[in-house]
């Protein structure tokens, strides 16, 4: 029996093989031209302009006719690059993370990089890992958003709300003194004077700066801090729930207050939550104050007064420094400011005589 012959596809009298993937040799053999003037015109590379244009539209043409993608492994090893970035995060669904990412994506679709992302969960051991786990799969550098970095690493690395100093990592962090002068100058002028605090969580990186931060504004305005009225958030979870028992614990205190600072929105619309579920009435019973600016706080019933960390831009910044660093950047900052902006909405209002002295 005579063998069959393998099917073809037939252009301009010569053929190219459909059983098997189309290499750049394959490519050139059809076009009758050079690998390299073909890899020239498909990487856009320098010097593609001394090429003719007939020429170059003939590449493109048969590439999208065939299906022909450079291979991104070889090219990656010829540049010594792999364009992808590591992003480790203790949590992707939490609404702090996917603002900042958010931003990171923007500016890393615009520069064609990838990005792989690590959830770690605050676990220490996983925090250690990642990192190294990540530079297996080569990538170039490392952002890190709110995570515990314990040394340095040997890739360039930008850190987002991180409050150590690390050779080799630039920290971009808020102003925190900043956000605790416009949180409490703001309670404080509308009335407030007994006022109850949401410590953050002892694992999270902004807690002891932020508090440190609200220590030292408070003694400016001369409102003092009651122990009694300061509660230390426990559970490790991004939702409402984070808020709900703190309210539980501040009435069962049964001291004075008329106003309550969050750690952050999440808690604050949970503290708002159990407020509604002892009839106490938010703003007009207890004024409310959140931190982050998440998308829903302005949605929420009431909206929430806050202060709006700029997560997007933050994470814009980030990306845009890891990239310079990547190409060469020498002399590149150790730390980045960002400015807090506080936003009034309807959870804050002047005290109701008729609620004080206590609530509960």
């Amino acid at each position: 029996m005579p063998r069959r012959k393998q099917p073809t596809t037939a252009t301009q009298n010569k053929e190219i093989p459909t059983n098997r993937p189309i290499s750049l040799k394959i490519l050139g053999e059809y076009l009758d031209l050079s690998p390299a003037t073909i890899s020239l015109v498909l990487n856009n590379a320098p010097g593609v302009r001394s090429i003719p244009q007939e020429t170059r539209d003939r590449v493109l043409a048969a590439a999208k006719k065939f299906d022909y993608r450079p291979s991104f492994y070889a090219r990656s090893l010829r540049r010594n690059q792999s364009f992808s970035v590591g992003v480790l995060v203790p949590e992707l669904s939490d609404g702090y993370s996917t603002l900042v990412m958010s931003g990171i994506e923007e500016i890393l679709i615009e520069e064609g990089y990838f990005y792989l992302a690590a959830s770690h969960r605050r676990k220490s051991d996983l925090i250690e890992e990642y990192p190294r786990m990540l530079m297996d799969r080569s990538v170039e550098g490392f952002i890190a958003i709110d995570t515990a970095l314990q040394h340095s690493l040997p890739i360039p690395v930008v850190a987002i709300a991180n409050h150590r100093k690390i050779e080799g990592v630039t920290n971009i962090s808020l102003d925190h003194r900043r956000a605790a002068e416009l949180t409490l100058r703001h309670l404080y002028q509308l009335g407030h004077r007994h006022i109850a605090f949401m410590r953050g969580q002892t694992f999270s990186s902004d807690s002891d700066d932020r508090w440190r931060s609200l220590v030292a504004a408070a003694k400016e305005l001369g409102i003092e801090i009651h122990p009694e009225l300061t509660f230390q958030l426990q559970l490790n979870i991004s939702s409402p729930e984070l808020g709900y028992p703190v309210v539980q614990q501040l009435l069962h205190q049964k001291r004075p207050f008329t106003a309550l600072v969050c750690f952050n929105d999440f808690a604050a619309i949970g503290a708002i939550r159990a407020f509604r579920d002892h009839n106490i009435r938010v703003p007009e019973d207890v004024s409310v104050v959140g931190f982050d600016d998440i998308q829903g706080a302005a949605f929420h019933n009431p909206s929430l007064t806050t202060i709006r960390q700029p997560l997007n831009s933050m994470g814009q910044t980030a990306a845009r420094l890891l990239l310079q660093r990547i190409r060469g950047l020498k002399d590149y900052p150790e730390q980045v400011a960002i400015v807090p902006e506080l936003i009034i909405r309807e959870s804050t209002l002047p005290p109701n005589p008729r609620t004080l002295p206590r609530h509960g």
